[in-house]
Parts: C-alpha cells; sequence; structure tokens
C-alpha cells in the first residue's frame, strides 16, 4: 500500500492543511525499467508553494496529483539493471510513502553521511544551492559585511556559515528570539537582526554603518528595501528567493528601494542552482568535507509521519523551522 499527500484544491494564499488530502492505495505490480523505492525522508522546502498555483517557473503540480518533493529512500524492488535492492537513492519521490520511479530520476547515494543529510547539506536544493549561490555569485571577501536573509532556515543557514568561512563579519536576519539565539551561538554569527520584533533598517544603519558589501536574500518584500537601503558602494545583492512572495504571485512586491544599486554603483543578481552544473561536482566535494569536519552544520527538525506533510509546509511559512526541515515518511 502507498500513503499520497495529494492536492486537493488550489490555495489563495497561504497553502493550509485543507488545500491537501491523504489517500492510501494498493500498488500495482512494478512495470518493466522501473524501480520501487520505500520513501523515508520527504524535503519540505518553501519552493513548493509555487508548485501549487497551476502555472509558473517551477514544475507544477496538478489537481488530485501527489505533490512534488524531493525525497530519499531504499529500493524496495527493482525491474531495472543497476538498481539494486537495498541501495539508498535521492530524486523526486513526491509526498508518499512509496514510489515508483524510472531510474532516469534517481541517483544512488552514499551512506557515509546520514541519508538525511542528503536533503540538507548534501542536496542540490539546499547546500548546493548555498555554495553555488557564494562561489558564483555573491563571492565575499575577507573583511566584508555580509548579510543574509531567512537565515536560520536551511539554505540561509549554511550560506551564513560560507561567509564566516571566507573571513566576512556576517549578520543574519530571521524571525524570533530562538532563530536569533541559534544564529548567535550555534552558528556563531558575528549580529542577529529579528525582524518580528526589530526594525530592520534601524538595526542594519547600527550594525553596519559603512554599510553592507553583499547582501544574500532568500525574502524579499520589506527585507530587501531595508537592506538595499543601507547598501555600501559597489555592493552585491543576490536573489535566491523571496518567501515573503510565494502566498501571492499574482501580486509580487517588487523592491522600492531599487535606485539605491544606481546611486550605489551596485548589483543585483538572481541565480538557481541548476544554472550552473558544472560546479555541482566542486559543491559536493566541499560540502561533504565541511560536514566531515564541522564546519558547517545543518540541524534538522522532523516531523514524523506523511500525514504531517501539510502540517509541515504550514510550519515553514509561518517560520517554525530551524535549519532544514523534514518530514519522515516511513
Amino acid at each position: 500500500m502507498n500513503t499520497r499527500v495529494i492536492l486537493s484544491s488550489r490555495p489563495t494564499g497561504e497553502a493550509t492543511r485543507d488545500c491537501f488530502s491523504v489517500k492510501t492505495e494498493e500498488l500495482e505490480d512494478l512495470p518493466q525499467d522501473m524501480v520501487r523505492v520505500a520513501v523515508e525522508y520527504i524535503s519540505v522546502d518553501a519552493g513548493t508553494r509555487t508548485m501549487l498555483k497551476g502555472e509558473g517557473f517551477h514544475n507544477q503540480v496538478g489537481m488530485g496529483d501527489t505533490v512534488l518533493a524531493g525525497g530519499v529512500g531504499r529500493i524496495i524492488a527493482s525491474n531495472a539493471d543497476g538498481w539494486e535492492v537495498g541501495q539508498a537513492v535521492r530524486g523526486r519521490l513526491c509526498a508518499q510513502t512509496i514510489a515508483t520511479v524510472s531510474p532516469t530520476e534517481l541517483e544512488h547515494i552514499d551512506e557515509a553521511a546520514p541519508i538525511s543529510s542528503h536533503l540538507g547539506i548534501l542536496s542540490p536544493s539546499t547546500g548546493v544551492t548555498a555554495w553555488i549561490g557564494m562561489r558564483n555569485v555573491a563571492k565575499p571577501a575577507a573583511g566584508d559585511t555580509f548579510v543574509v536573509s531567512a537565515a536560520a532556515g536551511a539554505v540561509g543557514s549554511i550560506v551564513g556559515q560560507i561567509a564566516k568561512i571566507d573571513g566576512a563579519r556576517v549578520i543574519g536576519i530571521a524571525g524570533g528570539q530562538r532563530k536569533k539565539d541559534y544564529l548567535l551561538n550555534q552558528l556563531n554569527f558575528d549580529e542577529a537582526i529579528d525582524y518580528k520584533n526589530e526594525d530592520v533598517n534601524a538595526r542594519l544603519r547600527e550594525l553596519a554603518p559603512e554599510g553592507v558589501n553583499v547582501f544574500f536574500d532568500n525574502v524579499g518584500g520589506p527585507v530587501l528595501d531595508a537592506v538595499l537601503d543601507n547598501l555600501a558602494m559597489r555592493a552585491r545583492v543576490v536573489i535566491c528567493g523571496a518567501v515573503s512572495q510565494y502566498n501571492d504571485m499574482d501580486n509580487v512586491t517588487g523592491p522600492a528601494m531599487y535606485l539605491r544599486l544606481a546611486e550605489r554603483q551596485s548589483t543585483m543578481e538572481g541565480f538557481a542552482f541548476f544554472h550552473f552544473p558544472e560546479s555541482f561536482a566542486a559543491a559536493a566535494t566541499e560540502l561533504a568535507q565541511w560536514q566531515a569536519d564541522g564546519r558547517v552544520v545543518l540541524p534538522e527538525e522532523i516531523l514524523e509521519g506523511i500525514e504531517r506533510y501539510p502540517e509541515a509546509l504550514e510550519f515553514m511559512f509561518a517560520g517554525g523551522n530551524l535549519g532544514k526541515l523534514l518530514v519522515k515518511a516511513s
């Protein structure tokens, strides 16, 4: 039997639990050249919200279809050469307990690290995204004042730690005292701003009186404007995501302070990890080494049970999680 989370109604505004249904059904015989995977962990990502709209930049979830999501698990049946029962794999396994997929959708993963880390530090959508954004786009230098938004999330946590490795002075923006304490005490950021209880613009003027040299943005909206207003000359702004906008993609609010880019001879550049396929191998190698050395860490928050996937998505957009948010499917 397979239990899967399906999209039962398109969300308007937040993707609440009543937009999803959980369905259990009997598995059919495994087709030739296909693989069956028992899903262990499912990645919960902010970008999933953009897949529920019905149209857009990312792949879309059809009505009644299983919610798209990355996952890791082990092969329990195979009709494909080179894919053996018991092997650990990663791929678009979707929000379900058992995935029947083509090997073209899978890759083998090394179990030297915990299997769940292949959805975190070692994942294309998380660790590799952070590495590529830093090495190929942001390129901070020693002594730079570096600011990252959604700093206590999965990508932001890694980005800030890489900036520290590079010798930058790191300021993280996150919501709530719990996250602020995490940035300062666990990740050793130099400063942290609680956007829920502090004036981001005013705090940046205090913490970065000479201006921000590099800003890595995962949020957009008012946070982006606050940092734009505090740029140093010849600063770099990197657009990785805009989680503040995902619940209303028909009415995206652009930056009101974009003229600061011209006034301060600064640049803004967006990216996605798949724009840099030539960097995948280098990113995976260095991230694995940093993880083994303990130089980069990423805590996990795990909700148990496939039926909790809709709850996990709500939890993420409420700003509840530290580090990587996962659902343990089985």
